[in-house]
Formats: structure tokens, sequence, C-alpha cells
């Protein structure tokens, strides 16, 4: 049979793909922590970690992980947070860890908290401390024994960590107040994990990578299973369709779009951590001034978002001084 779909393919791009090239998604991190070593790897307010950085981060709370009591492989780590750096470490660490990602909104209500970590099994949660008052309200009737909190400062640079932190909780006043016993922060998840170095585990295409979850608009959410198999199909295909326009370890993306959306987890946060870029990491998108003013300050050669998103930057005062010129996707 002609493959006719193939005329409508641009120049360079691949008839095939090989989906066996990885064995998992933490392989594909652990290699493009080894190929891109000291490049910049994600960056959030001022802050930027390497790829080495990732590595020796994810390895500590992957530790961390593995060492608390009855978790095992598979089992399911949620994590609920905005786009700030303690959220791909997170992820990447829960993965090498061969344990499940359960992405959760952290605009989630107390009965929509309640039905995803129950659902899931969720026997852990990292969660930004702005969003434990929900948690607070439900742990005690899910399977939730883990607890770990962050909060917004946590990773950028002193003193900025420290007066971020304190804006936040203080000024602000933007962390509800919450009482969870026996619960870790995430700096010391990441002190005590590096006392011993994680264990690799060997995982396969047919493991789960990640219980994703629906928007809920037609019922309850309901979470697909998305095996490690799934993820590499699909990073290798994104990758094979914008090859002719990065420059692997160079190109820098802007990364709005929460995390905990299956879009910029997969287009951004995987598949452009495959080919060494930088993912530019926007906390809050609908403060449209300060994402304008971020965008001033960085040259970037890619964004993705949705429609709400770009005519809200169109429609910003500001937004027509950014510099496109080294954008390409």
């Amino acid at each position: 049979m002609e493959k006719v779909w193939l005329k409508s393919y641009p120049p360079g791009v691949p008839e095939t793909i090989d989906v066996n090239a990885y064995q998992s998604v933490a392989e594909v991190f652990d290699k493009a922590a080894e190929k891109y070593g000291d490049r910049p790897a994600f960056a959030n307010l001022g802050t930027t970690l390497s790829y080495n950085d990732m590595d020796r981060l994810t390895g500590q709370l992957t530790s961390y992980l593995q060492n608390l009591p009855n978790m095992r492989k598979g089992d399911r780590v949620a994590i609920m947070m905005p786009n700030v750096l303690q959220n791909p470490i997170s992820i990447f660490a829960v993965i090498r860890g061969g344990f499940t990602v359960v992405n959760t909104n952290p605009l989630y209500t107390s009965r929509e908290l309640k039905h995803q970590l129950s659902d899931s099994g969720a026997k852990a949660i990292i969660v930004m401390e702005n969003f434990c008052d929900v948690l607070d309200e439900i742990i005690d009737e899910t399977p939730i024994r883990h607890v770990i909190t962050t909060q917004l400062g946590d990773m950028l640079n002193f003193p900025k960590s420290l007066i971020v932190n304190l804006v936040v909780k203080y000024v602000k006043k933007m962390v509800p107040s919450f009482s969870l016993p026996g619960s870790v922060s995430f700096k010391s998840a990441l002190k005590q994990g590096s006392r011993k170095p994680y264990t690799p585990v060997q995982l396969s295409h047919e493991d789960i990578a990640f219980l994703q979850y629906t928007g809920g608009t037609t019922g309850v959410a309901k979470g697909a299973m998305l095996t490690h198999g799934n993820m590499i199909a699909n990073m290798e295909q994104a990758s094979a369709w914008i090859r002719d326009k990065i420059e692997e370890g160079k190109d820098t993306i802007i990364t709005a779009l929460p995390l905990y959306h299956i879009f910029s987890l997969t287009a951004n946060c995987l598949t452009f951590m495959k080919v060494g870029a930088l993912n530019y990491l926007i906390t809050n998108p609908r403060d449209m001034p300060g994402f304008v003013k971020e965008l001033k300050n960085v040259s970037f050669t890619a964004i993705t978002g949705v429609n709400t998103l770009f005519i809200g930057l169109l429609n910003t005062p500001g937004f027509d001084e950014v510099d496109f010129s080294s954008l390409k996707l």
C-alpha cells in the first residue's frame, strides 16, 4: 500500500520512529543528564538548575522516597504544586525510584483531592504549603501515609529563597494554617536522601509512569494509565517532528502551562528535556504583567500555550516589546 501521508511530511521528518530507543523515562533522563551535564535544564524566578544539578537533586529525593516505610516499586506518589523547580525534581525522582507519578491540580477542592488520592491509591504526596490546608481536611480519608511539604522559594538562590518564603507566608498571607503531623520538608527530604545513593530500578515499557487524571467535565476525574512505553513513543514522535527546528542542548522553551497538565508535561518537560533544552518555568501565568516581564528577561526559542493564554498576552501592555528574534517554535 502506498503511504500517501508521507507526502505531507516536512523535509527531514522520518517515516518511522524507534519506540525501543529507551526502556523507560528514567533512562531518557539519565542519558540526558550524562550528555548535557552543565547545560541549563530548568529555570524559575532567577534560579537555574543544570542537568547535573537535576541528576544530583532527583537522586537525593529518590533515595529518600525509596527508604520510606512500605514504599515499593509501582506505588503512587502525588505531586501537587505549580511550575516551580521542585516540580520537575519531584517528577523525575518519582520516576527514577520506580514509582508512579500522580499529577495533582493544586487548585482542587477537598472533595476533588480526596477522590483523586483515594482513586489512585497514592501512598505519598509532595505538596506546596499553600495548598496543605486542603490536604489537611481529607488526608485521614485517603491512603496517604507520607507527606513532603515545600515552600515557593525553597529551590531559589539565597537570600531570595528566604525573602520569597517570608513574603508569601507572612506578608501576602498565601499559606492558610494547616496541621499535618509527621510531614517532612522538601529540603529535609533532600538532605536525608543525600546520605545514601538511590537504588536503580529495572523498568520496562509496561510499567506505569503516570496516572494522569482527566478534567472531570463529564463526571468524576478518571486516571489514564500512561506507561513508560507510551511516554517514550510520544517523546520520540514529538522530537522527530521538530528535529529541523531545534539544536540539541541549545534551545530554551517557555513553560507556562502547568506541568500537571499532559500537554506541558509531555511537550515541554519531557520532550525538551530529551534534547537538552532549558525549560523556563512560569509559576503564575495568570499574572500577565509579571509573565510579560519575565519574557522580556529571557531569550527563548520556543513557547507553548493555548488560545486563552496567547490572547491574554496579546492584550497585555508591553507584550509588543518582547524580543522574538530567536523564536522558532
